[in-house]
């Protein structure tokens, strides 16, 4: 007994040297650190803070009562496997039936279904940077190599950079539009060109889409996936109803991709909830909730507020804005806005550039106002 190994030790040797790649979420340490604070504003969440639409709680609330509470197709049920259909071809202009339609564990499933099925050790995906923190995380523990492509100062994406980007190892792009953490919002014309470029070279271009319903200032979101075929489109309804623990999203593409993702899935995630899955339906029946026209005034409240003390782009789109707050590292700008109870993230979580920071302008307005003027007031730089 006095020659066992320090558990420490041992259990350290048990990890796989793929789990040991991952890292643990930036956003999840402040969120540690905002459960020490006393009411904090809390600019660090990308949650919506609305209800989920009265008739869709009530449409969960029927579907556990009849007894919707046992696993369904991996695929997900038809209904709205259909219903998911219809609005890809009402809203996205995407033409496709049920069976290309798969219900996954909300987007963020999607996503991991997608780099499993599509990503080989050594393999290359391009990602626009700043990035959702999941995607460059993922590939890694997929063994594949994220290739970034700077879009500061303004977040557009050039496709020419992504055409430089390009090598015999390119597998896929992957485009997040509205963006997290930027809110930019991606142009047709620049889609264009990225659907153009990805046909030349055979590429699969990933669309994550979940935040298409926050749009300002009369942009227009387009879904690439109604001109481009070879792209594997994903949503979910987690931003669009606050449906973030619900776990509902899905996904549609080239159909042999969206058979392997099923496949996989089988040995996962199972399905996507089932109760949640009836809900669904009404959801997308319904449309997206009305507070989401709130958000426009919420933008313009926080960009007003940061741009006379910031380097600051407007956001077109999601609910994030990704001020400049320092010439070289944002967390000593961090950690001060944390000492002054509100809740940041530092852009080094979303980047390889550290001198920004990301505001989830997604709660009130007191808030906002209040927040933003205790970050114009931080001096360190």
């Amino acid at each position: 007994m006095d020659n066992l190994a320090d558990p420490v030790d041992l259990a350290e040797r048990w990890l796989s040297e793929r789990i040991r790649r991952v890292e643990s979420s930036g956003i999840r340490r402040v969120f540690d650190l905002g459960a020490s604070l006393k009411k904090p504003i809390d600019f660090s969440i990308g949650q919506p803070d609305f209800p989920v639409p009265l008739a869709v709680r009530e449409a969960a609330k029927r579907a556990i009562d009849e007894g919707w509470n046992r696993y369904t197709p991996t695929q997900g049920i038809e209904p709205l496997r259909a219903a998911v259909a219809r609005k890809l071809d009402r809203v996205n202009g995407i033409r496709v039936s049920a069976d290309d339609v798969l219900i996954t564990s909300g987007s963020s499933g999607g996503i991991f279904l997608a780099f499993a099925a599509l990503l080989d050790p050594g393999d290359e995906i391009i990602i626009p940077d700043p990035y959702f923190v999941m995607y460059p995380q993922l590939a890694e523990f997929f063994s594949a190599r994220p290739v970034l492509i700077d879009t500061y100062p303004d977040f557009q994406l050039d496709p020419d950079r992504i055409a430089q980007a390009v090598s015999p190892r390119t597998k896929a792009i992957l485009l997040n539009s509205p963006n997290n953490p930027t809110g930019a919002v991606y142009p047709e014309e620049t889609l264009r060109a990225i659907a153009a470029l990805a046909d030349r070279h055979g590429l699969v271009v990933i669309s994550d889409e979940v935040y298409e319903d926050f749009i300002y200032d009369g942009a227009r979101h387009v879904s690439i996936g109604s001109f481009y075929p070879h792209t594997l489109t994903l949503n979910a309804l987690s931003k669009s109803h606050s449906l973030t623990g619900w776990r509902i999203g899905y996904a549609t593409g080239p159909r042999r991709l969206i058979e392997k993702m099923k496949e996989l899935q089988q040995y996962s995630f199972v399905c996507a909830p089932s109760f949640a899955q009836i809900a669904a339906i009404t959801a997308l029946e319904s449309g997206p909730s009305s507070h989401i026209a709130d958000y426009q005034r919420r933008r313009d409240l926080v960009y007003e507020g940061l741009r006379a003390r910031f380097e600051v782009t407007r956001p077109q789109g999601a609910f994030y804005i990704m001020p400049k707050v320092s010439d070289t590292d944002a967390a000593a700008f961090v950690e001060e806005a944390i000492r002054r109870n509100v809740l940041v993230i530092p852009s080094a979580v979303f980047s390889r550039r550290a001198t920004h920071i990301r505001i989830s302008y997604a709660t009130s307005e007191e808030a906002i106002r209040t927040g933003v003027k205790i970050l114009c007031e931080i001096s360190v730089r």
